[in-house]
Formats: C-alpha cells, structure tokens, sequence
C-alpha cells in the first residue's frame, strides 16, 4: 500500500460498500479494545469483514472484532466499525485514517469515536466513561500527523482547525444522556501515545504534569481526519486501568478487556441517548 491515500482508493472501497447496503450512513461510530459488543445492538444489519474489503487495513489485536456493522440504532442510520487499527501494528499514519475517509465519501456527517483508555487522573478508576473534551496529540506534534502528505483538497482545506475538535453540542447531548440513564460521566483531557508499551510511572506523571487526564494509543488521529473533512465528532473513552503513577500497578491488555465488560452497559446508556438527541 502507497504511503498516501488517494481519493481513487477511497472512492473504490465507498462503492464497493455502498453496493453491500441499502441505507445511507449518517453517523459513524469506532469502538475501541474490548467495546465492540455495542455493535450486537445494530438492527437490520450488513455486517462486511474488513478482510473482505480491498486495502482496507486489518485489525490484529485482541478484543477488535475487524468488520464493519452497518444498519439502525436508535432508529438511526449507522456505521459501526468494530474494532479499529492503530499505528503500532505496523500500519502508516496515514492509513489511520482512511476509514474515516470512506466514512465521508459515503456521507456521513457525524462520529462517535470510543476507546479503552489508561487513567493518568489520579481519581479515575476502572470503569469510569470520561467525555473527551479535548487532546494531545505527542506523535503528531514529532511529525506523525495523519494528514501528512499530499493534502486532499477536495475534502479539506491543508492547515485544519482543531481549536474545537470534539463538538460542544454532541457533548452536552452525553451529558444530558448519561444523567438521564444514571451514570457519572467524567470529563478532561485524552493524550494520543503511539504504543504499544504502556506507560511507564514517569511517563504518567509527565503527562499528568501538561494537562492529561486519560492515556490511549488511538482516536486523535481518527479526530483529526474527521475534522479536516468536517465531520463533527463525540468522543468517549472507558477508563480500563487505574494510573500506575508509583509503579506498583502492572498494567495488562487482558484487564483492558475485563474493563470492557463494565464499561460496554455504561457505554451503550450514553451513546443510545445521544442518538435519540441527533
């Protein structure tokens, strides 16, 4: 695969789902390690494996189904991806984003983007929903930037404004949703690390230092290339480990996915809400 996506590949990979559906998509949603059990919700559902689609990037990690789920939730048209990639598998940055890339070539004006997240605030604990409402971008500020490369102009303008990156209005339709369905809803700062090793006690304590308040090694490059294609985005993390600040907390993908288990029921409350509000 080319270092850069042309809008020739997301175009071809559009039409080839776009002749597997019968809906039009109107909001995209990515779940994250151990949360893809929301998707056994979508109703009148096309599931397409990932492998079945041509370049489109395959997840190999534990707890990511790889198939795309398309159909009704909350009586809105969906478009679930179960399980995502991340550059730590060996994949280019910029192939990050080219779900996303499909996502608007199909029309979709909206994303939910969740993830499994290691809590760095010293309060948060397993199984806690924060409300993402803002990020640092570590990778891309060192030149790991999705939107590296030839800028494609037809979908957005080169230089992106990030200033509101996760929507204000999406935010408060999860709060109003997570006090309707009775669950705390925490909110701060998601800081994007490129993994795969979790975060040493100094690491933490460094990012706890410029503002972070939850760790993971996704969702900022999907955020970036939604909004530079104007997609407005929501974005959700499950707190799956509590911060090893003092190093005697072994951290583990196998907790991440036992996290999954409480957080998925808290997790589905908040995004059916926020459906019904769109």
């Amino acid at each position: 695969m080319s270092e850069f996506i042309t809008l020739e590949q997301i175009d071809q990979i559009t039409e080839l789902i776009r002749g597997k559906i019968k809906i039009q998509p109107e909001i995209g949603l990515i779940l994250g390690s151990g949360l893809g059990s929301l998707a056994e919700a979508v109703e009148e559902a096309v599931i397409i494996p990932y492998a079945d689609i041509p370049t489109w990037p395959v997840s190999t990690v534990v707890g990511h189904a790889g198939r795309l789920v398309i159909g009704r939730l909350e009586n809105k048209p969906v478009f679930v991806m179960q399980g995502r990639i991340h550059y730590y598998e060996g994949y280019k940055i910029t192939t990050i984003g080219l779900p996303v890339r499909v996502m608007q070539r199909l029309g979709i004006h909206s994303l939910i983007v969740t993830n499994a997240a290691g809590a760095v605030h010293p309060d948060y604990v397993p199984g806690d929903l924060m409300l993402i409402i803002d990020h640092v971008n570590l990778p891309g500020m060192s030149g790991l930037n999705p939107l590296y490369g030839p800028n494609l102009d037809d979908l957005g303008p080169r230089f992106p404004d990030m200033s509101q990156a996760y929507d204000r209005k999406y935010q408060q339709f999860a709060r109003q949703a997570a006090q309707e369905a009775g669950v705390e809803l925490r909110e701060g700062v998601y800081v994007f690390l490129s993994g795969p090793s979790f975060e040493s006690p100094a690491d933490l304590r460094f990012l706890r230092t410029i503002g972070a308040d939850a760790v993971g090694m996704s969702t900022v490059p999907e955020t970036i290339v939604a909004r530079h294609g104007g997609t407005r985005v929501l974005g959700i993390s499950g707190i799956s480990n509590k911060a090893n600040l003092d190093g005697n907390t072994p951290t583990s993908h196998e907790e991440v996915l036992e996290a999954g288990q409480v957080i998925v029921p808290k997790l589905t409350a908040v995004i059916r809400g926020v459906l019904r509000r769109m």
